[in-house]
């Protein structure tokens, strides 16, 4: 389900990043008291009254000779439209400036739901000063102290009361999602046009094309997709454009609302850093994966380069052992008729459950072919194993006392899992429990 975004708006050196830090719970955006000192937008998770969301810090909008900076506008402006809510934030000890109301003609536009934060509201002494902020017309003002952490929550209830309603999916409960991510240039769009046998989406050589998360459907066999095509992550400090800045935020979303998420690595250029990381956004998410190495026409393919790449692969990707890798060519439509499969296999095995039974026998024959160790003197006992979850699947090993099961042999049961009922392509998460 598409977690809400938050977007926190507002002129220059109001206290956007402060708060910003707060809600994150860590210090991720840089703080000064000089104006623009963010200027790109800054995204991360945060959570209130058990709703996860998303929070974007943006550059202040900054009234200078021209009517806007156009950089620090344009990323603002990304931010509103992509945002659920906005907090628009103002300066409590300064009252309304010229730049407010400026800002404020710009939120009017969007027709979001505004929350007003008055900031730098320390002391109940100046709580007085807040009621001029009620002509900006967004309804009552909320002091908040950044610095203090004052006046937050009523802020956050009110941010929260705007999240829209989440409608229960339409779409038949059959229909695989699968979205496509990775470093710009790897064929992204490419391998979605060549999916559908039309020019759906734009193609270019020139890296970043893609800003938007784009949704096409189509059938095979009877069987419907819906894929998503996403904007190329490439590593910070390597971004030029704004635009494509926050195209990883959409990429994020993209795989949050997938059942499987294809990580393209390009063929030609080999596997660099920025490809694990790419990869890692999947898994940590939990998704069903498929590797898939594009531009496979651009190498000497032979059956000796495709078994050292893929060794190379899983060199790199340890933590993904269990993802199917495919090789083809979205260019040439060569070993294309491979992908599918793989992703049909891989949503199937996010979605599967094992009767407690049959788990059970598996969990015991895996216990007499490798009893559990001791550890400081005490010996873990296995008492027995039930699936708790699917996408991912995952087990409650209920045991008599969780702090002897070492990761090494919750490994050791996963792999034995794995082994009994396959799982191709999905992670599985193993939880150790105590009998109660």
């Amino acid at each position: 389900m598409r977690k809400s975004v938050v977007a926190i708006v507002g002129r220059p050196n109001v206290g956007k990043s402060t708060i910003f830090n707060r809600l994150a719970g860590e210090r991720i955006s840089i703080v000064e008291d000089t104006p623009g000192v963010t200027r790109d937008r800054i995204y991360t998770e945060a959570e209130w009254l058990n709703q996860p969301f998303n929070i974007i810090d943006t550059g202040g909008i900054e009234i200078g000779d021209a009517p806007f900076l156009v950089e620090i506008r344009e990323q603002a402006e990304l931010a509103i439209q992509e945002a659920d809510v906005i907090v628009f934030m103002v300066n409590g000890r300064e009252g309304i400036t010229g730049a407010d109301e400026e800002v404020a003609k710009i939120l009017f536009r969007s027709n979001k739901p505004v929350v007003l934060a008055v900031n730098k509201v320390d002391n109940p002494e100046m709580r007085d000063q807040i009621y001029e902020f009620y002509s900006l017309g967004f309804g009552e003002p909320f002091p908040i102290s950044g610095t203090h952490g004052l006046g937050l929550g009523d802020l956050l209830d009110a941010v929260v009361g705007h999240f829209p309603e989440r409608a229960e999916m339409v779409e038949d409960e059959e229909t695989i999602h699968f979205s496509l991510i990775g470093r710009p240039n790897v064929g992204k769009s490419s391998l979605v046009n060549a999916l559908l046998n039309q020019d759906r989406v734009i193609v270019s050589d020139v890296a970043g094309t893609t800003r938007d998360a784009v949704d096409s459907t189509f059938t095979r066999e009877d069987q419907d997709f819906v894929i998503i095509d996403t904007a190329g992550m490439r590593k910070r400090g390597k971004v030029y454009e704004t635009t494509e800045k926050y195209s990883i935020l959409r990429a994020l979303k993209a795989i949050e609302r997938s059942d499987v998420v294809l990580v393209l690595i390009n063929a030609e250029e080999g596997i660099i850093e920025q490809d694990k990381k790419i990869a890692g956004y999947a898994h940590d998410a939990g998704k069903a994966i498929v590797i898939v190495v594009n531009k496979w026409d651009t190498v000497e393919s032979d059956e000796k380069k495709m078994k050292e790449f893929t060794d190379e692969i899983r060199a790199h990707f340890l933590y993904l052992d269990y993802a199917p890798i495919v090789f083809l060519s979205a260019k040439t439509k060569k070993r294309i008729h491979t992908l599918l499969p793989a992703i049909l296999t891989a949503s199937e095995n996010h979605a599967k459950r094992i009767q407690t039974n049959v788990l059970n026998d598996v969990i015991m024959d895996a216990l007499a072919m490798n009893p559990a160790p001791t550890y400081k003197g005490q010996r873990l006992k296995v008492l027995y194993a039930t699936q708790v979850a699917v996408k991912p699947p995952a087990f409650a090993v209920f045991v008599n006392d969780p702090e002897l099961m070492h990761f090494s042999y919750v490994r050791f049961l996963e792999n034995r899992i794995r082994e009994a009922f396959g799982f191709t392509g999905t992670p599985i998460k193993i939880f150790p429990r105590r009998r109660s």
